[in-house]
Parts: C-alpha cells; structure tokens; sequence
C-alpha cells in the first residue's frame, strides 16, 4: 500500500503553474484597488522577488498610465538600502509586471499595532533610516508625497524599507513658482500647506509626515486624528502638538521642529542630520552610488510592439513523488500539496476613513479535517482591518490552530 500511495502525491497536485518570462508567479500578498502583488521565483537564480501585477485595461480606462510610468521611473532612479528595488519591468498584452525586491518583514505598522508603542532609541533608529532614504530620494529629484507606517516595510534583519512611489513627483514636474499642486497623500500624514492647495514644497511636506511617523512610532497613537475629516484638516492646520510625558526633553523639541505648520520655518534633513537627539548612534549609509539610470525604456511597458512583450504562461509541473517533493521543499512546505482552494471576498458595510473595509480570503484544504484560510485587505483602513482581525480570531479560537508568530506579512496598498 504504502509504494502505491507515494507516487499519487505529486507536484501536479498544485495544479498547473504560471510563468512571465523567467519568474514562475506564486501566491497573491497582497492586493489593492487595481494591483495584485505576487510572490515569484526567478528561475535563473532561484531568488525570491515580489511582483506587482496591473491590469493593462484598468490602466488605460482610468487614464493612470502617466501615474504607472511615474512611479516605475522614480523606482529606477532611486537606488538605496533604505528602499525597495524595483528590478525590472515587464509587460504582456494584459500585464503590467513590475519585478520588486521581496521584503519578508512585514509592515513598519504592523509592529505598532502589535507591540504597542516602541522605545526612543528604537524609534530613533528606525527614523535615522528613513530620513536617510528620504534624503537621497531628494538628492535625486523625488519626492515621495505617502509617507506613513503602512508603507514602510520590514526585512528579516530588521532594517527599513520604502515602498509605494504612486503618489511620487518629480522636482521637474513642478510649475514655474517651483511648487507642487497636487493634493494627495494620506490626510493624517499631510502637511497643512498640501491641504491649503496653494503650491507646496515637496521636501518640507515630506519632512513633515517623517515627523508625524516619528510621534507615531513613539506614542503609539496619532498627533491629529477625528472621524470627521473637516476637523481632523483643522487639527492638522493648528499643529497644536502635545507630547506624551514619557518624551524625552529632547524628544520633544525635536518632534515640535519637525510638527511646524509654516513650512518656511519648519526644520529642514540638513538640519535634522544636526540636531542633537537625531544625532545620537547615528550612522550614514554606507552603498554604492548606481551609474546614470535610463529611463528611455519605461515607454516600452505600454508599447504594443510584440518584441517588447513578454507571454503568461500556464505549464504543467514535473511529476515527482512525495519524497523528491518534500525533499525541495524549504523547511518541508507542504504548499504544493493543497489540492482545493476557495476564494470569497467580505466587505464591510460601514464607510470608514478610507472606504469601505474588504477583505479577500482564500481557504485551501491541506486534508478533510485541515483547512487554511489566508486574509488580507484589499480596501479600507489598515487599522479596521486589524480590529476585524482580532474579533475574527477570537470568535475562531476554540477551531482554529495558531501558529507562535502570527504576524501577517504583506507587500502593497
């Protein structure tokens, strides 16, 4: 019996594979309102990556290939251990793939909602690299216009990574008062003078939501924050910033330099690099500055020209038997082996701060008794959809099997 049964639990069990060029696509980590972010493997290299994948339609019909091209030209121009890397771009006659460095840490968010509030040094040292990579993001023309925890990634070792470039501007782009006009971002992170809609300058607007991440990361809770977005924008306009008591002196000094409604006279990274309390354990980055990037190519992404395309394709796995599959399977992943999959989605039926919360679950039947059921958001407020997590599992926790580290790790907005 037992040398019949091994031969039927092959890899074909998984189901056909998908391959873009090179990279064999795996599971979905994350999703948002018009993109999906894949795991991938290069088959090359063996390398684990990241793959953003957009409808090529959906671009074109909400006229958001200038947006697309944006944000792949700014991912290329910038070069930095303190952000994700974009390694290429690719495209099929529906795809948009854009080839992304794998951060398997999780969000800078998810730490907060999880432990709570961190310690000063630890902030501090999270905020030193930040600055770094917004620094340099400047050096090279780029301001980032999103910054906020959630899309501040976590490798394993710790260290942090910008992400989501979407909403980026190029110096460039600016009109001839030299100011920004566009009025974005995510409204608890804003400056005053993004809201105010008379031109910005998008390095002190950028230093300003540093800043409110940096009270965030050590309180725990926002500076500005109501349900109601007219008070909430007139809360950001008075800048009326109270430090928690466990602040240290200099803590609080620095954080009112940074929390400065007027622009002009808000604290510039120049002066951040100074300061005293930034200052201490302090280490510049150390990398190699990249050669010239071309950006000639980004146009060959939404060029129709079948030598710039790559196929999608479905290819049948190689048969194996249970032994040879275990055997290549990292710390004995049993992935391949899931025979059923389901997928629902749940939306909520309250409109919060960002929307209605959605959520998309898949469940996979490991055996008749063992399901796995995987959740992620694809809209709404990250902080709902950690509230709804928790009352999720709670009501769950006499069938459901919990894992020591139960931190969820994503990739997108």
């Amino acid at each position: 019996m037992a040398e019949s049964a091994a031969p039927k639990a092959t890899a074909a069990a998984a189901g056909r594979k998908t391959r873009v060029g090179p990279y064999e696509l795996g599971k979905t980590i994350g999703e948002g309102s018009f993109a999906k972010v894949k795991l991938a493997r290069d088959s090359r290299t063996g390398a684990v990556c990241a793959i953003k994948v957009l409808d090529r339609n959906h671009v074109l019909r909400h006229k958001m290939v200038e947006q697309i091209k944006r944000e792949i030209s700014t991912m290329k121009l910038i070069k930095h251990p303190n952000v994700v890397q974009l390694h290429e771009v690719m495209a099929s006659k529906t795809k948009i793939y854009m080839v992304l460095e794998f951060v398997d840490g999780g969000e800078l968010f998810d730490k907060i909602v999880n432990s709570g509030r961190l310690s000063e040094d630890e902030a501090r040292r999270y905020f030193h690299q930040l600055i770094n990579a917004v620094d340099y993001c400047h050096s090279r023309g780029v301001y980032h216009r999103d910054l906020k925890p959630e899309n501040l990634l976590l490798d394993s070792h710790g260290s942090l990574k910008v992400s989501d470039f979407g909403l980026s501007a190029f110096a460039p782009q600016t009109k001839e008062d030299g100011l920004l006009h566009t009025t974005c971002g995510t409204p608890n992170y804003v400056a005053p003078e993004v809201l105010a809609d008379k031109g910005y300058n998008g390095m002190a607007a950028d230093v300003w939501s540093c800043g409110i991440i940096l009270f965030v990361l050590m309180a725990g809770y926002l500076p500005f924050d109501d349900s109601n977005l007219m008070r909430l924008y007139k809360l950001i306009c008075q800048a009326n910033i109270s430090c928690p008591t466990w602040f240290s002196s200099g803590a609080k000094k620095f954080i009112k330099r940074i929390i400065d409604p007027n622009p002009d006279t808000r604290i510039t990274i120049a002066e951040i690099l100074e300061d005293e309390w930034f200052k201490k354990d302090y280490k510049p980055p150390r990398f190699e500055q990249g050669e010239d990037v071309n950006l000639d190519d980004v146009d060959a992404v939404f060029n129709d020209s079948e030598e710039h395309l790559v196929a999608e394709k479905r290819e049948k796995p190689e048969s194996m038997n249970a032994f040879a599959l275990i055997s290549r399977s990292q710390g004995f992943n049993l992935g391949n082996l899931f025979e059923k999959e389901m997928m629902m989605k749940l939306k909520g039926d309250k409109t919060g701060r960002k929307g209605h919360l959605s959520v998309a679950t898949e469940v996979f039947e490991v055996a008749p008794s063992l399901h796995m059921v995987e959740l992620r958001k694809t809209g709404g407020d990250t902080l709902e959809f950690h509230n709804f997590y928790k009352n999720f599992s709670t009501e769950l926790k006499d069938i459901v099997w919990k894992a020591e580290s139960d931190t969820s790790k994503k990739q997108t907005k």
